[in-house]
């Protein structure tokens, strides 16, 4: 029987390695890309992928290695998922490209039903789609500056927003990202997060807010702020998770003060975190939220989805894009989200959280290096620090992610200080796969971690 995530010919859902890595097909790559690809794209991995499905990448030397990143958080229903592939191919063979600003049709219609039926909330929404999250996050700022009439936006330390001018400015970190690439644009005002691991002890989320909300009211005033933007689980910040309370204190305080509370949930929707949205964890109602990623399988996609009266405010023809929405990309996406409703892939996630945190805790328990494990369904990480304080130990994460690789398994690294592992495996990977991608994990602390 044809398995409906992974298809007739199924790749095999194994690690196995055949070349040192890199091996020499991937190595002539590399050179072909030194002479053509500007030097400042990065590539977490050393290898050239010629196939990928469920849980594995393979690469041109016919290595394949177990995925705990999914192209981040972007393939969650699995690489070339069938129901995917069979929506792009039927959408290609009857057109690629009209503009739905020229000629529209249906898909772009449904995927916006679809975002409406799901999104947090039941009241009146209207979604507009676009290319990728920052330009999702671009057009939320736009349609709150609009409908307010206000200018200032209100970002939080350790926030990740996208690469373009104006989110770079939302964006905390500044390299890779910002470092000599300003100026930047202006009217955004950045104020502490709730990050549990290094807030003074017994820091309520409720208290941090107060914290964070006190400066928004005497540095900028309530009067001016346009909107508060937030990642409900912050991404490339470190898998930062809010202390409860936290979001729903500033979401009512947006409602008090008149300004629009904006999602970002480009990386942990569409099931990720144990729900279609994180902010359901807490029962958080957005006024907008920012889509991308896992919505498409693998297509660029983004969306913005907001209360009608929101997303009504901007004149005709100020939303838009030449290939926002594009047919083939809304095909995938009505295929991506169908796949998630009938796996129950929110499920899914809540399985793999269920699998994955006790090994990480054991992690923590047997080496000094782990100070803190945390994270929601299929978005979970680990912090490293230098045993017995706090501080970051960058080089320590880089050297155990480098060995997870060289030993076929992909892991990512992310934080403000680049001293935090994060692992979001498919949805779809199997407990077996999963199980000896951990082993890996443990090995590498093994050899690079001191012990207790």
């Amino acid at each position: 029987m044809t398995d409906l995530l992974t298809g007739p010919d199924t790749l095999p859902q194994e690690r196995r390695l055949v070349t040192e890595v890199p091996g020499p097909r991937s190595r002539e790559l590399g050179a072909r890309r030194a002479a053509t690809v500007s030097s400042a794209v990065g590539s977490t991995l050393p290898v050239y992928v010629e196939r990928a499905g469920g849980g594995v990448l393979v690469d041109v030397d016919g290595n394949s290695f177990i995925d705990l990143g999914s192209g981040i958080a972007v393939t969650g229903v699995g690489n070339a998922a069938p129901a995917v592939v069979a929506a792009v191919q039927e959408q290609v063979a009857a057109f690629t490209h009209t503009c739905f600003m020229v000629a529209p049709y249906e898909g772009y219609v449904a995927v916006c039903e679809e975002l409406a039926r799901l999104t947090p909330g039941d009241h009146e929404k209207r979604s507009a789609l676009f290319n990728s999250g920052a330009e999702a996050v671009e057009n939320a700022v736009k349609v709150a500056r609009h409908a307010t009439g206000r200018q200032a936006v209100v970002v939080f330390d350790h926030a990740y927003h996208g690469r373009t001018n104006l989110t770079m400015a939302l964006t905390a970190k500044n390299m890779p990202y910002k470092h000599g690439f300003g100026p930047f644009a202006g009217e955004v005002y950045r104020v502490p997060m709730s990050y549990p691991f290094r807030d003074p002890e017994g820091m309520t989320g409720e208290q941090a807010a107060a914290r964070a909300l006190a400066l928004v009211e005497t540095q900028v005033g309530a009067g001016n702020v346009a909107a508060v933007l937030i990642e409900p689980i912050q991404g490339e910040g470190g898998f930062v998770v809010p202390a409860p309370g936290f979001l729903p204190a500033l979401a009512d305080w947006c409602r008090r003060s008149g300004a629009v509370f904006i999602a970002d949930e480009i990386q942990t929707g569409f099931c990720r975190t144990g729900d279609w949205f994180a902010c359901e964890h807490e029962q958080v109602v957005p006024d907008l939220v920012t889509t991308a990623k896992g919505i498409a399988g693998g297509l660029p996609l983004a969306g913005l989805t907001g209360r009608a009266d929101l997303m009504d405010a901007c004149h005709t023809g100020g939303l838009g894009g030449t290939y926002g929405g594009n047919p083939v990309a809304c095909a995938a996406a009505l295929a991506t989200i169908r796949t998630m409703r009938e796996r129950e892939l929110a499920g899914a996630a809540r399985a793999l959280e269920a699998a994955m945190l006790p090994r990480l805790r054991g992690l923590q328990e047997r080496s000094g290096a782990v100070g803190d494990v945390r994270g929601r369904g299929a978005m979970l990480a680990v912090e490293l620090v230098r045993p017995g304080t706090t501080e970051p130990d960058a080089e320590l994460t880089a050297r155990i992610s480098k060995a997870c690789h060289a030993q076929g398994v992909v892991t990512l690294t992310a934080g403000t200080f680049g001293n935090v592992l994060r692992f979001l495996p498919p949805l779809v990977i199997g407990q077996e796969l999963l199980g000896e991608a951990l082993d890996v994990l443990d090995a590498a602390f093994d050899e690079h971690a001191p012990a207790r």
